[in-house]
């Protein structure tokens, strides 16, 4: 494929990743300005986050299919107009219940979008080359996960909280013509559509962070309540079920029998749950208690935020001399370490000096955990499971998102509240503790990645192919309309 398509697939695909994954947390340091413009509770501002990453976490599958049945270029292109109008939307909301509708389109659109982002940059990027590519691609979403607070601090304090919405649309004009023009389309032989499935998962975890979320307000034993944990964790269960029966299920369970795979993919369920939790608190901590600006908030956060641009070329190059196992559990383990001090320092008054520590190890954590993961993800399937692979890692991803959110909201309001800066740091500190604890566990289930020379011998090409499974990658279409730049 000519070197000019490969540049502008990872700049399109990069690009249109990191406005997706900017969207996770870009609303943390806005939520203080937001509750006093739309009002609402804790639970309906866990909702202005979950809303998306909810949304974005069940139909990530269902997204990745569609794509292979009818055409990634084309479903990215549905995907980014979707995600684009529902920015819009989401500025012009007037009130709480807008803000969290609009949200959960916007999560549609990125559902639809994101995970075919992996599958066109890994289809156009020489196998030569598809380490560094992922690298890149990994290190730019992580990235923009981590700088969501900056982002969204610096445009409410000197905008308006809506500008973290209305970024998304010039930059989402740009991208459509260009994906319409310079990706090449490409399809899976043999896709199709696993309905009941979809309902099955949806429900499931729908049912399950509503639970959650509503916990503490609503009292863990009332009906819909509990409603919602039993009949999600039924649902959640019956889909284990059918994706190990079904002919062609949207998550085979089955690959889950891959040490890789489960490894990469547990890992990074809980290293989002740790972490979306605690910048969830953190962000309205540094405004709420010690009285930071959103954007001194952003400013602050950034030995953390900002650490990947310095550390993932490096551990990207690590990670292909040693092997992504060690540089992913490392990783993990060094953001687990950050979330423990500063919980151990954690009151109202701390110093920003004792508050570095815990940043700059859980910044050199994420660094080192984003780099590599995407491509031990793909390399852990068959070239023609790299979709699936892709949407698989995205939705758990997401589904630690909210989870983090929900769960690490239930600690802190079961321990504090907004009331004194005294009872925010009594709610967040056993919060943090209990991100901490997860990340740990990530860790350690990092561990279970086979090493560089385990993976050599078991590479996913050599696999043999599954009962129903396309025994070959997606072939390109057709070349892009145009290859030059």
């Amino acid at each position: 494929m000519p070197r000019a398509t490969t540049v502008w697939t990872l700049v399109i695909t990069s690009v249109a990743g990191f406005m997706a994954a900017l969207d996770n947390l870009v609303v943390t340091t806005a939520l203080p300005s937001i509750r006093a413009d739309l009002g609402g509770d804790i639970a309906d501002l866990e909702w202005t986050v979950n809303a998306y990453t909810l949304s974005f976490a069940v139909l990530l599958m269902l997204g990745a299919a569609l794509g292979d049945r009818f055409g990634r270029r084309r479903l990215f292109v549905v995907g980014l107009a979707v995600f684009t109008a529902a920015s819009a939307a989401a500025a012009l909301a007037t009130g709480i219940g807008g803000l969290v509708a609009a949200r959960a389109v916007q999560g549609v659109g990125a559902a639809i979008m994101m995970p075919l982002t992996l599958t066109l940059l890994t289809a156009a990027v020489p196998a030569a080359r598809r380490g560094a590519a992922l690298g890149v691609f990994g290190a730019v979403t992580g990235l923009a996960v981590a700088s969501g607070p900056l982002v969204g601090g610096s445009l409410t304090e000197h905008i308006s909280w809506q500008w973290i919405f209305w970024l998304n649309v010039p930059v989402g004009l740009v991208l459509l013509p260009l994906a319409r023009l310079r990706l090449t389309e490409s399809r899976a032989p043999g896709a199709r559509l696993d309905v009941p499935g979809t309902l099955l998962l949806s429900a499931g975890l729908f049912g399950v962070v509503y639970g959650l979320v509503h916990g503490e307000g609503h009292g863990w034993t009332s009906p819909r309540v509990l409603l919602g944990l039993v009949a999600g964790t039924v649902l959640l269960l019956a889909y284990g079920w059918h994706g190990t029966v079904a002919r062609a299920p949207m998550l085979p369970m089955r690959l889950f029998r891959d040490r890789g795979f489960f490894g990469i993919n547990i890992a990074s369920l809980l290293m989002f749950l740790g972490m979306f939790g605690s910048i969830f608190l953190l962000s309205q901590f540094l405004q709420g208690v010690l009285g930071y600006s959103p954007t001194e908030a952003g400013l602050r956060m950034l030995p953390w935020t900002g650490m990947p641009l310095l550390v993932a070329p490096f551990a990207g190059w690590l990670s292909d001399r040693i092997g992504g196992r060690p540089v992913v559990a490392t990783g993990l383990a060094f953001q687990a370490l950050g979330l423990a001090l500063f919980a151990i320092v954690l009151e109202p008054g701390v110093s920003y000096a004792a508050q570095l520590p815990g940043l700059i190890l859980g910044g050199i954590g994420m660094a080192l955990y984003f780099a590599p993961a995407a491509s031990v993800v793909m390399s852990s399937v068959r070239p023609a499971e790299q979709g699936i692979a892709s949407g698989a890692n995205n939705a758990l991803r997401e589904v630690g998102g909210a989870l983090g959110v929900a769960v690490m909201g239930a600690v802190f309001a079961a321990r504090g509240g907004y009331e004194t800066p005294q009872t925010f740091s009594d709610g967040t500190v056993p919060a943090l503790w209990t991100g901490a604890a997860v990340v740990a566990v990530a860790a350690l289930v990092a561990l279970l990645i086979p090493g560089r020379r385990a993976a050599a011998g078991t590479h996913p090409a050599e696999h043999a192919a599954a009962p129903g499974a396309p025994a070959a990658a997606a072939a390109p279409e057709r070349p892009a309309r145009s290859a030059a730049v």
